[in-house]
């Protein structure tokens, strides 16, 4: 699946260090798909409030280029991990409604990156921080700035990217549930179809 992306043309590949994941992959399993991956393609770990000794563990297994925070790390806590880690780090943002937005702020100046995700309900069962192929408005990130470049996540697809991408302004874009066959089971057709998509910006 990673030749695909690569061969797509992908800027980024994101590895889950989440153990709840069907997309999850140890330190080991992270270290072997991380050599398919070309230096031009930035390696992302993707992590949910991590302790110190996973960020380390992982690390002393993988050359990672950035850090994705899908949990409910404060600014305190992302300023900490950047330092541990010595990396970039992008917070992820959950949003049903504008107010979520606001959260946004506070990450100014300690960010790097920001991705904008859907929010799931509190009563969606076995619900995980991210990754569960729903949908928000897109329409509250039209016309939107922030200090720090941002991603758009949350339910796409290769028949609803470039709509999300047009209506949202999004200069990137982040995927994963939109081009599996089933969870955890990325699809390369999908996969291309995707990134075909996302060339006709």
């Amino acid at each position: 699946m990673i030749a695909a992306a690569v061969a797509g043309g992908v800027r980024y590949i994101g590895l889950v260090f989440f153990p709840r994941s069907p997309r999850a992959v140890t330190p080991v399993q992270a270290a072997a798909l991380a050599q398919l991956v070309p230096e031009r393609v930035i390696k992302v770990g993707l992590f949910v409030d991590p302790e110190d000794d996973l960020l380390v563990e992982v690390l002393a297994h993988v050359s990672l280029d950035l850090i994705q925070l899908h949990g409910g790390e404060s600014p305190d806590r992302v300023a900490r991990i950047k330092a541990l880690t010595g990396l970039p780090v992008m917070k992820a943002i959950k949003v049903a409604k504008a107010e979520d937005l606001d959260e946004a702020a506070a990450f100014d100046g300690v960010a790097d990156m920001l991705l904008f995700d859907a929010k799931a309900p509190k009563d969606m069962a076995d619900a995980l921080p991210g990754g569960n192929g729903l949908v928000f408005n897109w329409n509250l990130l039209a016309g939107r700035h922030w200090r720090q470049p941002w991603m758009l996540a949350g339910g796409l697809d290769a028949g609803n990217v470039v709509q999300a991408v047009t209506i949202a302004g999004a200069l990137a874009v982040d995927v994963s549930t939109g081009v599996e066959r089933a969870p955890g089971e990325k699809d390369p057709a999908a996969i291309k179809a995707f990134l075909d998509a996302v060339k006709t910006l």
